[in-house]
């Protein structure tokens, strides 16, 4: 096969004597002398070594006309695969199958542990270490010239300096902050559940408090009772507030808003709804419980009941969905103010009349402030540094802060009166269950389990471990029940349910560091950013245009993930386009005509239960993307495959197979090209 090295085709078992190709020496682990060798000694007794040499077969179609098919076969001897270390076994402290030198094994005593504490904090090599820092600050600019030199891959053992681990979970905090702050700040925000100043700042610094502590759950990885099931994924995956709520939560404020179980004035402006925020966490709360059973299903089966024709384009609508509020709140704001028809008294103009800049729904300056935040992502992506690409929707955010408050379009008022510190329950909300919320969010877990998947697959490649085989699985049965029992406790501590966050992949392969050590700091700075209640009064007070600018642009990301899943994942056969089409098309009306099924039910009795059950399908029909994973879904299991799909799906996977072999075979020029 052209691409390939000459002695990876056909290659046979060599006796070890005979051959030419000298042994790949393993990596031993540090701290242990092996005795120099004496040729005099007495020789010891040969001992039958297990041998590394095997021959793998790997088939590859190579050429597929009609039938008969035509199939050769590749071997490739294991022996002349580079090892990345010894291997070990699974333990609940650092989790299965770790590709680096276990330089911290986890039965060291105490003593052992203190002075390699010590050590970090005393000496330079373990303070700041041999890394190049000015890697991560060096601008992208036209007339600089690119380092040539790579900075080093720190593995999830690997002793990092604790400059650089600090550093680096600084860079993770930001990364997330934007997406952790957005769903608080919609959900109790004026197209929500309405909640005041304080309320509102109380969420925002409990969401940073929660995602900093839950994320130590993940990263750390525990065993559950000695049993084989863990919860955690012991790489770094970060979780933060979910979007795949947002929609739903919002949906479901409105019609509580309409029945009369949150208060309205009788004018009809929204009153402040604190039992409706109790019952949305109280009922998601209930629901998680349908993804910790999930977790204990096989990776594999899940794999296949959720393929990635099921969840891109539910992905897809769900960031299509966020698009419109977002947008709306660039222009002047998401609440009533945002229809200039209806707008009257305290919301003729956005946000509100009371505020220090108040103007009309969609002025030019409104579009200007956000477009500010725009173009400064923009810019931080195209000439940022490193650390600046991977922040550049929190520097975006700055920069749009930094220009209203020039043009006066912060009120300090909420600052002043903010508490210095903030922690977990200082506000409480009534928790209850809420019927119609039911179906709809127990769609949302089932989303968040098959999205959690697809993080900690991505989580692993860039740390370089194994996306398949059962340590793989043991990683996804873990990080998804963990994912559910976030959740859980989110609720309980009064916020909105968690998910894994994929934006932190970029901040693992951009800095080439797949530690613990830098998640662990990037919790700490949460934990610190949420304690700080000045902190987040300062986010609530963040004009709506310049949030617009910034939820817009992470919005849009949303959806692209949803188009990337579909493109790396799905063959675009006959079938497979039936599916999408069919999925889609019901998914997007739903989105951009949203009260299409408020008038199918024309229920007027007074049999509170039966409105609540029509409710409830209301609010999964009007939802686009819980109808495009259940139409999905559902022709995903029973279309069969034609004899066309089938040959044009092995043609996609022979291709992919051999790009990827022709890679292996020539690493070297791939990075010269990079």
């Amino acid at each position: 096969m052209p691409g390939l090295p000459r002695n990876c085709l056909g290659a046979e078992r060599h006796q070890r004597s005979e051959s030419p190709v000298p042994a790949i020496k393993q990596a031993e682990p540090i701290g242990i002398r092996r005795p120099p060798s004496d040729n005099k000694s007495r020789p010891l007794p040969k001992r039958r070594e297990k041998r590394n040499a095997f021959p793998l077969s790997l088939i590859v179609l190579l050429h597929i006309k009609g039938s008969p098919l035509t199939l050769k076969a590749l071997h490739v001897d294991a022996a002349r695969i580079p090892s990345f270390g010894p291997r070990s076994t699974m333990d609940e402290d650092h989790g299965p199958q770790s590709i680096a030198p276990a330089h911290a094994p986890p039965g060291r005593p105490l003593g052992a542990r203190l002075r390699a504490v010590r050590r970090a904090f005393t000496t330079k090599q373990g303070l700041i270490g041999a890394y190049d820092y000015g890697f991560l600050f060096r601008p992208n600019l036209p007339f600089m010239r690119r380092s040539a030199s790579r900075s080093p891959f720190f593995a999830l053992n690997d002793r990092v300096p604790v400059l650089l681990a600090l550093l680096l979970g600084l860079q993770h905090a930001l990364a997330m902050l934007a997406g952790i702050i957005t769903p608080p700040l919609l959900i109790s925000g004026a197209a929500g559940a309405n909640l005041d100043a304080h309320q509102q700042q109380y969420l925002v610094s409990t969401a940073l408090i929660i995602s900093g502590l839950l994320s130590t759950i993940q990263i750390t990885r525990f065993r559950l009772f000695k049993s084989s099931y863990y919860i955690g994924t012991g790489v770094i995956s970060v979780v933060g507030i979910s979007f795949n709520l947002i929609p739903v939560a919002l949906g479901g404020f409105q019609q509580m808003y309409a029945n009369g179980y949150c208060p309205s004035a009788p004018d009809g402006t929204h009153l402040p709804c604190p039992r409706g925020y109790g019952a949305l966490i109280g009922t998601a709360a209930l629901c998680a419980l349908i993804e910790i059973l999930i977790s204990f299903i096989p990776a594999r089966t899940l794999l296949r009941m959720f393929p990635p024709i099921v969840t891109g384009p539910t992905v897809m609508l769900i960031g299509v969905h966020l698009i419109e509020s977002g947008f709306k709140d660039w222009l002047g704001g998401a609440g009533p103010c945002s229809d200039p028809a209806t707008a009257t008294g305290l919301f003729a103009a956005c946000p509100t009349v009371a505020a220090p800049h108040p103007l009309p729904w969609g002025s030019a300056e409104f579009f200007g402030l956000g477009f500010s935040v725009f173009s400064a992502i923009l810019l931080c992506e195209r000439f940022g540094s490193p650390i600046m690409k991977s922040t550049s929707i929190v520097l975006g955010l700055l920069v749009g802060c930094v220009i209203g408050a020039a043009c006066g379009y912060f009120d300090r008022s909420g600052i002043d009166a903010a508490p210095v510190a903030s922690f977990i329950w200082v506000h409480t909300f009534p928790l209850s269950l809420y019927g119609p919320l039911v179906l709809p969010i127990l769609a949302v877990y089932v989303i968040c389990a098959c999205e959690a998947i697809g993080d900690i697959t991505a989580t692993c490649d860039v740390s370089k471990l194994e996306v398949d085989g059962p340590v793989y699985e043991s990683r996804i049965q873990g990080g998804v029940l963990a994912d559910g029992f976030n959740g859980l406790l989110a609720c309980l501590m009064t916020m909105t349910p968690m998910s894994t966050f994929a934006q932190n992949n970029g901040v693992i392969a951009l800095t080439r560091c797949a530690n613990r050590r830098a998640g662990y700091a990037c919790c700490f700075f949460l934990v610190v950013m949420g304690v700080f209640a000045k902190f987040a009064a300062a986010i609530v007070s963040i004009p709506s245009s310049v949030i617009g600018g910034m939820t817009t642009f992470l919005f849009t990301s949303v959806a692209v993930s949803g188009v990337a899943i579909v493109a790396r994942g799905v063959v675009f056969t006959r079938r497979n386009r039936f599916i999408l089409t069919a999925g889609l098309s019901l998914g997007y009306g739903a989105t951009l005509v949203p009260t299409y099924f408020s008038h199918i039910f024309t229920y007027k009795g007074d049999n509170k239960s039966l409105k609540g059950f029509y409710d409830a399908i209301v609010l999964v029909m009007e939802s686009g993307f819980a109808i495009t994973a259940a139409m999905c879904m559902l022709l995903n299991l029973t279309l069969p495959e034609e004899l066309e799909d089938e040959i044009s799906a092995e043609e996609t996977e022979l291709e992919h197979i051999v790009s990827a072999a022709e890679g292996k075979a020539h690493p070297q020029s791939n990075a010269d090209t990079r």
